[in-house]
C-alpha cells in the first residue's frame, strides 16, 4: 500500500497545486472568462452539462479504444512479419516511418470521404496515429535480442519457431508494452482530430464536436471541461494498458516486479 500511495499521492498533489495556481492567476490578473475560466467555472459547467459532456466522453472513449485495439493488433502482427525478413525491413519500414510524418489533420478529410461521417473515420484516425509506436517498438524489440542468446539457441539446435517463440517474443514484450503505452495518448488525440472533421452534433456528439461548438459560442469553460474529460479518457486507457502490460511482463519476465 505504501508503494501504491507513493505513486498516486505525488501526482494528485502536483495537480492540486496547478489548479490552485490557475485559480489564483485568474483572480490576480482579472482574466476574462472567455479567455481563461476559473477552475470553479469549469467545475460548474461539468455539473450543469454533465449529460452532454459525459456522453461525448463515452463516444470519444469508444472510438479511441477501438482505434488503439486496431493499432495494437495490426502493429504487433506487422512488426512480427516485417522483422522476420531483411527485405521487408529495408523496404517497408522506411515507408511506414515516412507515413508517420504525414499530418493527421491533412489525412482526416480523406477518411471522411472514404468512410463517411461519424465514428468510423474517428476510429480510423485514432488507429493511424497510434499504429507507428506499436509497430516500431515491436520491430526494435524483436531485433534487439542479445546475440549471445541466439548463439545459445543455435548451440541447442533450436528451430526457427522455437527461437521466435522462446527468445524473440519474450525479448520484445517490454518494447511492445512501451509502444502500447505511447499509443494510448495518441489514440485519444487521433480520435478527437478525426471528430473535428467527421463528428456530428446533437446529444451524442463526441468531445471533438463539443469543443468545436463551444469555441463558436466562446464558451471557453466548456472547452476546458471537454479537454479535462478527454485527458481522463487518455489516463484511463493508459492505466488499463499499464496494468495489462505489468501482468504480461510478469508472465514473460518473472524477475520483473
Amino acid at each position: 500500500m505504501r508503494g501504491l500511495a507513493g505513486k498516486i499521492v505525488p501526482p494528485i498533489v502536483v495537480l492540486a497545486l496547478i489548479v490552485v495556481a490557475w485559480g489564483a492567476a485568474v483572480k490576480v490578473f482579472a482574466l476574462p472568462p472567455f479567455l481563461v475560466p476559473s477552475p470553479l467555472a469549469v467545475a460548474s459547467v461539468v455539473v450543469e452539462r454533465a449529460d452532454m459532456l459525459f456522453s461525448g466522453c463515452l463516444a470519444t472513449a469508444i472510438t479511441a479504444t477501438l482505434g488503439l485495439a486496431i493499432a495494437a493488433v495490426v502493429g504487433i502482427v506487422a512488426g512480427i512479419v516485417i522483422s522476420s525478413s531483411r527485405l521487408l525491413l529495408s523496404g517497408v519500414y522506411p515507408i511506414a516511418s515516412f507515413l508517420q510524418t504525414v499530418p493527421l489533420v491533412a489525412v482526416a478529410p480523406l477518411l471522411v470521404i472514404w468512410l463517411g461521417y461519424g465514428a468510423p473515420p474517428a476510429t480510423a484516425a485514432a488507429a493511424l496515429v497510434a499504429l507507428f509506436p506499436v509497430l516500431a517498438n515491436t520491430i526494435d524489440g524483436l531485433r534487439g535480442v542479445d546475440p549471445h542468446f541466439h548463439e545459445v539457441f543455435t548451440l541447442y539446435h533450436a528451430n526457427r519457431f522455437q527461437r521466435w517463440w522462446k527468445l524473440e517474443i519474450p525479448g520484445a514484450v517490454p518494447g511492445i508494452v512501451t509502444g502500447l503505452r505511447i499509443a494510448t495518448g495518441l489514440s485519444v488525440i487521433g480520435s478527437i482530430v478525426g471528430e473535428f472533421v467527421s463528428g456530428y452534433a446533437g446529444e451524442s456528439a463526441p468531445i471533438g464536436m463539443i469543443v468545436m461548438s463551444a469555441m463558436r459560442e466562446s464558451r471557453t469553460d466548456i472547452v476546458f471541461a471537454a479537454i479535462a474529460l478527454s485527458s481522463l479518457v487518455g489516463l484511463a486507457l493508459f492505466g488499463i494498458v499499464s496494468v495489462g502490460g505489468a501482468l504480461l511482463l510478469r508472465a514473460w519476465h518473472p524477475s520483473i516486479r
